[in-house]
C-alpha cells in the first residue's frame, strides 16, 4: 500500500503540475492589444473593450488613457510603442506622429462639442446661461476648472473656447476670466500658454486632462467645468450648451473657430477647429492583425452605436487622409478626406 501511495501521489503531484504550467501557459498564450487614448474615449472604449473581446476571444485589450498631447507624447518623445492611438483633437496625429514617423494616416471617426457642467453643489446653477456664463465665472468666489493647455487638447479647447466668446458676447472675457490670474496671455485670436500656468488665484483649477477634474467638479471643490458633452452626459451632469459660434462643435462655423491659435510651450500650434476625434495604427505597432480588427470594430455598426449613445456623434462614413496607405483591410471602412478634416 506504501508503494502504490507513493506511485499516486507522484501522479497526482505530476497531474497538478501540469496543470498549474498550462493554466500560465494558456493565460499567457492571449495576444496584447495596446491602445493609447484621450481620457474622453474612456467610458466608450471600456465598453467597445469588453464587447471586442467577447467577439474575438483571445485578444486582451489594454488601454492607457491621457490627455492627448501627452498620449502622442508617449509615442514621439518616449519611444513608448502602441499599437493603436486614439486622440481628442485628429491633427494631433499628423502634426505630432506623421513628423517622427510614427504613423503615416489618420481616420477622423466622431464629433464633440464644449460645455460647461455644473452640480447641485454650483453656485449661481439657477441663474447662468448660455448668453451670461462670463459673468457668472467672473462673480465673487465662483470656481472653475479645466484641463492643462499643454498636454490636453479639452484644455487648449477651453481657451479657445473663451477666446471666442469675446467676439460672441464681451471683449474683456478672456482676461476677466484668464489671463487676469494665469501667466496664459493672448494677443488678438493668438494665445500664448507658458510652461508653467502661473495660476495665481483660487478660483481656477487645473489639473493635466479634463477627466481628473470630474470628481474635484461633484464633490463640490469647483463650481463650473469646460468639458466635453459626452463626458457631461456620461457622468449625468448638468450642463450649460454654448453657443454653436464658439463651441467648436459645427463645420458652419469652422471659418470663425479658426481665427483662434494657440501655441504651447514646445512651440506646437494648434489651429480652432471643430473637434474631431483620430485614431491610427502607430508604426511601433506590435500586434498588426488585432489592431486592425479593433479599428473595423470601432468603425462598424457596433462601434458607431457605443459611440453615438455616449454622446461622441459618429462621422458617417469615417474619414481619412492618406487613405492608400492604411491596411487594406480598413480601406473599405473609410472614404479619402477632401475637406482638411473639418
Amino acid at each position: 500500500m506504501d508503494k502504490l501511495e507513493k506511485v499516486i501521489g507522484l501522479a497526482v503531484s505530476i497531474l497538478l503540475i501540469t496543470t498549474l504550467f498550462s493554466g500560465c501557459i494558456d493565460s499567457g498564450d492571449d495576444e496584447i492589444l495596446n491602445i493609447y487614448h484621450a481620457g474622453s474615449l474612456s467610458v466608450p472604449f471600456e465598453e467597445l473593450e469588453k464587447k471586442f473581446e467577447e467577439e474575438y476571444d483571445g485578444i486582451d485589450v489594454r488601454r492607457e488613457p491621457d490627455g492627448s498631447v501627452a498620449t502622442v507624447r508617449k509615442v514621439t518623445d518616449q519611444d513608448r510603442k502602441p499599437d493603436v492611438v486614439g486622440v481628442a483633437d485628429h491633427s494631433l496625429i499628423p502634426d505630432m506622429m506623421y513628423e517622427k514617423d510614427k504613423a503615416n494616416w489618420t481616420v477622423r471617426f466622431a464629433r464633440n462639442r464644449m460645455v460647461l457642467a455644473y452640480t447641485d453643489f454650483s453656485s449661481h446653477k439657477n441663474e447662468i446661461g448660455k448668453e451670461n456664463w462670463y459673468t457668472v465665472l467672473d462673480g465673487e468666489d465662483v470656481t472653475y476648472g479645466f484641463s492643462d493647455p499643454n498636454e490636453d487638447p479639452c484644455g487648449y479647447r477651453s481657451q479657445m473656447v473663451i477666446l471666442l466668446a469675446e467676439d460672441h458676447h464681451d471683449e474683456h472675457i478672456y482676461d476677466d476670466l484668464i489671463g487676469d490670474h494665469t501667466d496664459i496671455k493672448k494677443e488678438g485670436y493668438n494665445i500664448t500658454v507658458p510652461e508653467d500656468l502661473g495660476v495665481r488665484s483660487n478660483e481656477i483649477t487645473v489639473r493635466s486632462k479634463e477627466t481628473d477634474l470630474l470628481g474635484i467638479l461633484e464633490s463640490g471643490n469647483i463650481d463650473y467645468l469646460f468639458i466635453y458633452q459626452s463626458v457631461a452626459e456620461q457622468h449625468d451632469l448638468d450642463f450649460v450648451k454654448l453657443p454653436e459660434q464658439i463651441d467648436l462643435s459645427s463645420v458652419e462655423y469652422a471659418d470663425t473657430y479658426g481665427k483662434v491659435t494657440l501655441t504651447r510651450h514646445t512651440g506646437e500650434r494648434s489651429v480652432g477647429k471643430p473637434i474631431v476625434y483620430g485614431i491610427t495604427i502607430s508604426k511601433t505597432v506590435q500586434n498588426k492583425d488585432a489592431a486592425v480588427k479593433f479599428i473595423r470594430f470601432l468603425l462598424d455598426e457596433t462601434g458607431q452605436e457605443v459611440m453615438s449613445r455616449n454622446g461622441q456623434p459618429p462621422i458617417d462614413p469615417p474619414k481619412a487622409d492618406n487613405r492608400q496607405k492604411m491596411p487594406n483591410d480598413l480601406k473599405d471602412m473609410v472614404e479619402e478626406d477632401q475637406g482638411g478634416g473639418k
